[in-house]
């Protein structure tokens, strides 16, 4: 791959921004004031990148990336590489599908302690006790469903639908 030669992009890239000024002016004339400055501003950039030196930045990157991409084609060591990589990605897909499916423990359910009562972790809370009172049964909870469903029922008859 050739070289970055300061001299001789200097004159490229002045002659692509004149070339693209020249286009500008025209689709100016053509397509309305905000085509021509989007093309001035496109016309500018080879410009300026030669004159921050982002150039040759990116000139760099463009030659390492098309090194690399060669070296990748003929290389058994990078053709490994690559293959560990995609073993690593598969694994770490594996593990978490593998965590979700991790039967849990079932955990042990301490008996109530009235309140003021010392345990091995302290005094229980004696508003604990007072929520475990205003907690409905079960039971009840269920029975209130069925008679919801039920009086549903009950108005889908009435109104011929079954």
């Amino acid at each position: 791959m050739p070289t970055y030669d300061a001299s001789t992009l200097l004159p490229l890239c002045a002659g692509l921004t004149l070339l693209g000024l020249i286009g500008s002016w025209f689709a100016w004339r053509r397509r309305g004031i905000a085509a021509g400055t989007r093309g001035v501003a496109w016309s500018l950039l080879p410009v300026s990148l030669y004159m921050t030196g982002l150039l040759k930045v990116l000139w760099d990157v463009v030659r390492s990336v098309v090194s690399w991409a060669a070296h990748l084609i003929f290389s058994p060591t990078v053709w490994a590489g690559v293959a560990l990589f995609g073993v690593s990605v598969v694994l770490y897909v594996v593990s978490g599908v593998a965590r979700g499916r991790t039967p849990k423990a079932p955990k042990e359910k301490k008996p109530a302690s009235p309140a003021g009562e010392l345990t091995r972790t302290g005094p229980a809370p004696a508003s604990a006790t007072t929520a475990q009172a205003a907690k409905p049964s079960k039971g009840k909870a269920k029975q209130q469903e069925s008679s919801e469903f039920d009086e549903i029922e009950d108005i889908l008859k009435r109104h011929g639908i079954n």
